[in-house]
């Protein structure tokens, strides 16, 4: 089992991944909209929403970061997830988040972001994230700009052009006044995990 960190914010906690969330994820997996923007741009089947599951879960254990769950406090659903990747041979530490539809236009992709990025330059040794993102992926972009993200660059990822935003350590702390500016609870909480439209490459 490893011990991750429960996350809050006003509206949203943040937690490590159960069985029995596979579910929900297999339907955000399924829907072509959300889909649009991350690998592979298609719904995926039900195999390959496990995979990514088990992809999601496993690499908290052998990074020792990953994504987490996003679960809406008033209805207790999972509603996404957001977090840190780092695949083999990926370009940098690949910071994302990813909604279901009926969730979009809430601000919770911003709220989520915002406090994990919190924890990652608070509480962790990572140094720079980056968030790649397509150019048509408007919402993205918005989200990555207000967390302070900067266009570093452009990279081809998967046959498909991706604009790369990021942020360091040291330019987080510089804004992170303003970064944080929106009302929200900080709460934080050790907990043990079970093993158990606004997206980037790799659906986070």
């Amino acid at each position: 089992m490893y011990k991750a960190k429960t996350l809050e914010t006003e509206r949203l906690i943040l937690r490590m991944w159960r069985s029995d969330d596979f579910e929900t994820v297999a339907r955000l997996f399924a829907d072509p909209e959300v889909m649009r923007y991350q690998s592979p741009r298609r719904a995926m089947t039900r195999a390959e929403s496990w995979g990514s599951f088990a992809y999601t879960i496993g690499h908290w254990h052998l990074r020792g970061f990953g994504f987490w769950a996003i679960e809406e406090k008033e209805s207790g659903n999972v509603v996404g997830r957001v977090g840190f990747g780092y695949p083999e041979e990926w370009h940098g530490i690949e910071f994302g988040w990813s909604l279901a539809r009926d969730y979009w236009g809430k601000g919770y992709a911003s709220e989520a972001a915002r406090r994990a990025l919190h924890y990652c330059y608070t509480e962790t040794d990572l140094d720079h994230v980056v968030s790649s993102i397509q150019p048509e992926n408007v919402a993205s972009i918005r989200v990555a700009e207000r967390l302070g993200e900067e266009l570093e660059g452009e990279n081809n990822i998967a046959g498909f052009d991706h604009l790369i935003y990021g942020i360091n350590r040291e330019k987080w702390r510089q804004i992170a006044g303003n970064v944080l500016s929106i009302p929200e609870r900080l709460i934080e909480r050790s907990e043990l995990g079970e093993g158990g439209r606004a997206e980037n490459a790799l659906g986070v």
